[in-house]
């Protein structure tokens, strides 16, 4: 059996499909370094003795950029382009959430995330969330998410 990093590798790869979209963030080393930047909680990981279980990847930013990623006048790739460190950030982007199959609905994912909001939100006056969705799973996680934190939550259509 392959090990969790290979598996969550493969399990971003089928959902996402990052290598075949130019378009969409691949979370390569400059990008990961950016991020960083941005605010060290944009990437955030559980693991257990296996390896990584759940990544998570967010990205604060603000309203004029979601703006324009939400009418599709910029692509996920460019809005992070666009985003600066050290700017303000008043919404976030919940890019994605991975749980590894046998980990999900138990919480571990939600756990990470708001973790990682909070970090976010300690540092910068977040007003909104919005999201891509790419299941029916994720979703549900971002309404669910939005709900309990009482933000509103914007969604890119198409």
């Amino acid at each position: 059996m392959a090990n969790n990093f290979d598996r969550m590798i493969e399990l971003v790869t089928k959902v996402f499909d990052t290598r075949n979209d130019p378009d969409q963030i691949s979370v390569t080393p400059e990008e990961r370094e950016k991020l960083f930047k941005i605010h060290p909680a944009t990437l955030s990981e559980l693991a257990n003795e296996d390896g990584p279980i759940v990544w998570i990847l967010m990205i604060p930013t603000t309203h004029a950029i979601m703006e324009l990623f939400l009418k599709g006048a910029i692509s996920e790739k460019q809005l992070l382009e666009k985003t600066q460190p050290g700017d303000t950030f008043d919404t976030i982007y919940l890019c994605s959430a991975t749980v590894l199959p046998e980990f999900q609905r138990k919480g571990f994912g939600k756990k990470v995330t708001l973790e990682a909001l909070d970090k976010i939100r300690k540092d910068h006056p977040v007003k909104s969330l919005f999201y891509w969705p790419f299941s029916e799973a994720g979703k549900a996680a971002a309404q669910a998410l939005a709900n309990g934190l009482g933000l509103p939550l914007y969604e890119k259509k198409g």
